[in-house]
């Protein structure tokens, strides 16, 4: 069971993972070893699991093709949708797999370097994996906020204003 202060720490390095040691003591009030063994154990429990950089691609050179792909399965046997989930997010391409109430029954993101790799992706190992029924893939065109942070800011207006 997780404490108010590791509540407290988990909160400071989701806001931002670089946050030292130091400086989380000096915002909880208390010894930087009392917060280092904190997280050290949070590790060890994989609560915390790693300390990603969020990066804006938009801004880079590198060309990523984003996709969201919805897919209904039948569950296994003694394994619900446990045993199918592992097998799909065991792939390179495959960024995140969530279980999903609704029409479908897992939510795959994926990243690929064309629309192309994508769709092979999809056409040949995602779709032909027994016990998945169907598959609807949708694009990211373009990312507006991602994880709680705005990615690109509303352009100021700099053209002046005419009146009659």
């Amino acid at each position: 069971m997780l404490s108010t202060q590791d509540m407290r720490i988990l909160g400071i390095l989701s806001d931002d993972a670089r946050t030292s040691v130091e400086r989380i003591a000096v915002m909880l009030g208390a010894a930087p070893a009392d917060i280092a063994e904190a997280i050290a154990r949070m590790e060890k429990q994989r609560v915390i699991v790693k300390y990603p950089a969020m990066i804006n691609w938009d801004k880079t050179e590198q060309e990523l093709v984003e996709a969201v792909v919805e897919v209904r399965v039948t569950p296994q046997r003694d394994a619900g949708f446990d045993a199918i989930a592992g097998r799909i997010y065991r792939f390179e391409e495959v960024k995140a797999v969530y279980l999903m109430s609704g029409a479908y029954d897992l939510m795959v993101v994926m990243t690929a370097r064309s629309m192309k790799q994508l769709a092979y992706f999809v056409a040949e190992k995602l779709s032909t994996i027994e016990n998945v029924q169907s598959t609807a893939t949708h694009f990211v065109l373009k990312k507006y906020k991602s994880d709680g942070v705005i990615l690109e800011e509303k352009r100021q207006d700099t053209r002046q204003a005419v009146s009659p």
